[in-house]
């Protein structure tokens, strides 16, 4: 079945739209939809070359379609690279720029950078927030000025 069929079979129903607002943009939850929008570009389900982005305890993973293997086949189909912590946010970017760019899908090279660098950022240790000041009278009050 071509994805286009597979789009107008999908696009008015599935259990992965969320529509908030009654005229405003409609997303989806659907897995490999790299912006969560409900667009035939962005769809994990309508396409056939798709790039998901997990974040694991391993590492952050990158998912792509195998070439000719069937889409109901969904683990055996997957091939799964994984970038570990340690190695950085720079070679993670990198990794994930080759991938898209090489022919795979050059269209969401960056769709696929803005996930990866959402979940750097996550991934991240907050830093601890420093007390606060006293100032203005409340601080003359103590004898601190």
């Amino acid at each position: 079945m071509s994805t286009d069929l597979e789009w107008l079979l999908l696009r008015n129903n599935n259990s992965f739209m969320v529509k908030r607002v009654e005229e405003g943009p409609i997303f989806s939850k659907e897995p490999a939809n790299l912006r969560n929008i409900h667009s035939h570009k962005y769809s994990g389900l309508a396409n056939e070359k798709t790039i998901e982005v997990r974040d694991t305890e391993s590492g952050i993973q990158l998912i792509t379609r195998k070439k000719g293997t069937s889409r109901h086949a969904a683990h055996a189909g997957s091939a799964t690279s994984t970038i570990r912590p340690r190695s950085g946010g720079r070679r993670a970017l990198g990794i994930t720029a080759k991938l898209a760019k090489r022919g795979y899908r050059p269209d969401l090279r960056q769709a696929a950078l803005a996930r990866v660098s959402a979940v750097l950022a996550a991934q991240k240790e907050k830093k601890p927030t420093p007390p606060k000041k006293i100032r203005g009278k409340k601080a003359k009050g103590f004898g601190l000025a």
